[in-house]
C-alpha cells in the first residue's frame, strides 16, 4: 500500500488494525484507501469494491407507453417522435446486453432486422438532433453486428460492418463509436496473429478516448499485442494506461452492455497479459477471480466467453507447472460453453496447445486436447 501511494500513510500497526477490520467485513475501506487497496492487487477500484447496480426496467411497454407491435408499425410510418426514440434506445440498448449470452445466430438476425429499421428512417424528415441520434443508435447496432459476424467466423462481412459503424460514427461526430470500430480492428487483427496491425489499430483510433470507456479497452488490446511481441515494459505501460483511465471513470449504470467497459474487465485482461509474460501466479490470480466475477449466486454464468479464457489461463499454467491432468481438465471445461467467439477461442485455445506439445507432446492426454481443438476449427 504505501508503494501506490502518494500519501503518507499511518503507521504500520494503524494500517494492520484498519486491515482487520477491512477483511472481517466490520467496515469498509473509504474514497482514501480503497483505490490504495486496488492499487496493491494491480487492479482498480470498482473491481474491489463495486456499487450496488440499479434496477433496470427493460419493458418498451413501461418506459414508452408502447408495446413491440405498435413500435415497429410507427417505425414503418416513420413516426419519429420522443416516444419512438426512446423505445429504439432502449432496444438498441438491449440488443448490446445480450451479446455475452444470446444465441449469436438468433442475436445476429435480429440485429440486422433492427439495423435495416432504423436506418430506414434517415431518409424521412429529421430534425438535426434527430437525425444524429438515429445515426449514433444505428452506429452501436452496427458494431454490434459485426462483432457477432466475427464471432461466427464471417471475417469479411464483419469488416465491412465494422467500416460501416465507423463512418456512422463519423458522421454522428461520435468519438465512442469510432473508437469502438477501431479497437474491433485491433481484435480482429490480434486473432489473427497481426500484433503491429493490432497496434496500429488502436493508435488511428485513440484520439479523443483518453476519457471514455473504449479507451481501456484500445489500451489493453495494445497490452495484449506488446506482450506477444516480448514488450514486458511497454505492455505493462499500456495496461497502466488503461487502469488510470478506469480510475477516472464514473461507475457504470448498466454493466450488461458489451460496449460498456466494467472494472472487472481489467481483471480479464491482465489475466491475459500475465499469462503470456509467463508471470503464472498473477495469471492464475486473475483467473480465478474472472471466474468468479462472471458467475452468479446460482451458478449459472454471466460472461461465459470471458470464463472460457479464463479456464484456459488455468491450463497452461497447470502445464507449465506439470500437472498435465488438471491441464487438460479445465482445457476442456473452455469449450464446454454454448456462446463462444469462434477467432477468440481458437486464438487462445492454440496458444495453449501449444504449451501441451512443447512439454508433452506425446502424451495421449496431449492428443484428448488437441482432438478436441480440432473439433471446433471451421470446416
Amino acid at each position: 500500500m504505501r508503494a501506490k501511494s502518494s500519501h503518507n500513510l499511518p503507521t504500520d500497526s494503524t494500517l494492520l488494525r484498519n486491515w482487520r477490520r477491512w477483511e472481517s467485513g466490520e467496515s469498509r475501506p473509504d474514497d482514501f484507501y480503497a483505490p490504495i487497496i486496488a492499487a496493491a492487487f494491480d487492479t482498480v477500484t470498482a473491481a474491489f469494491f463495486p456499487k450496488a447496480r440499479p434496477n433496470r426496467d427493460d419493458e418498451l411497454l413501461s418506459a414508452t407507453g408502447m408495446d413491440t407491435l405498435e413500435f415497429i408499425g410507427r417505425l414503418r410510418m416513420s413516426d419519429v417522435s420522443a416516444a419512438t426514440l426512446d423505445a429504439i434506445r432502449i432496444t438498441a440498448e438491449r440488443l448490446c446486453c445480450e451479446y455475452p449470452v444470446a444465441d449469436p445466430r438468433e442475436l445476429h438476425t435480429e440485429g440486422t432486422a433492427w439495423l435495416r429499421r432504423i436506418t430506414s428512417l434517415l431518409d424521412g424528415r429529421l430534425t438535426l438532433s434527430q437525425h444524429r441520434e438515429i445515426l449514433v443508435l444505428a452506429g452501436w447496432v452496427a458494431l454490434l453486428v459485426g462483432c457477432v459476424d466475427y464471432d461466427l467466423g464471417r471475417r469479411t462481412t464483419a469488416e465491412a460492418t465494422r467500416r460501416a459503424a465507423h463512418s456512422l460514427g463519423l458522421e454522428a461526430e461520435n468519438a465512442e463509436i469510432t473508437g469502438w470500430a477501431a479497437e474491433m480492428a485491433s481484435w480482429f487483427a490480434l486473432t489473427q496473429g497481426n500484433y503491429r496491425g493490432a497496434i496500429e489499430a488502436v493508435e488511428g483510433g485513440a484520439a479523443g478516448c483518453g476519457q471514455l470507456g473504449v479507451g481501456v479497452q484500445l489500451a489493453a488490446q495494445r497490452a495484449k499485442a506488446l506482450a506477444r511481441m516480448g514488450d514486458r515494459k511497454a505492455m505493462d505501460q499500456a495496461l497502466a494506461e488503461g487502469r488510470a483511465i478506469l480510475e477516472r471513470l464514473d461507475h457504470p449504470p448498466n454493466l450488461d452492455n458489451h460496449f460498456v467497459v466494467d472494472p472487472q474487465k481489467y481483471d480479464f485482461y491482465a489475466m491475459d497479459c500475465c499469462r503470456v509474460a509467463g508471470e503464472d501466479g498473477s495469471a492464475e490470480s486473475y483467473a480465478r477471480e474472472v471466474i468468479r466475477n462472471s458467475t452468479r449466486a446460482d451458478g449459472s454464468v454471466r460472461n461465459p466467453m470471458r470464463v472460457s479464457e479464463a479456464h484456459l489461463t488455468l491450463a497452461v499454467v497447470a502445464v507449465r507447472g506439470r500437472e498435465l491432468e488438471r491441464a487438460v481438465d479445465e482445457g476442456m471445461r473452455a469449450f464446454t460453453g454454448r456462446r463462444r467467439s469462434l477467432p477468440s477461442l481458437m486464438w487462445i485455445a492454440g496458444e495453449t496447445a501449444r504449451e501441451f506439445i512443447e512439454r508433452f507432446p506425446g502424451d495421449p492426454r496431449t492428443r484428448v486436447y488437441l482432438d478436441q481443438l480440432r473439433s471446433l476449427a471451421p470446416e
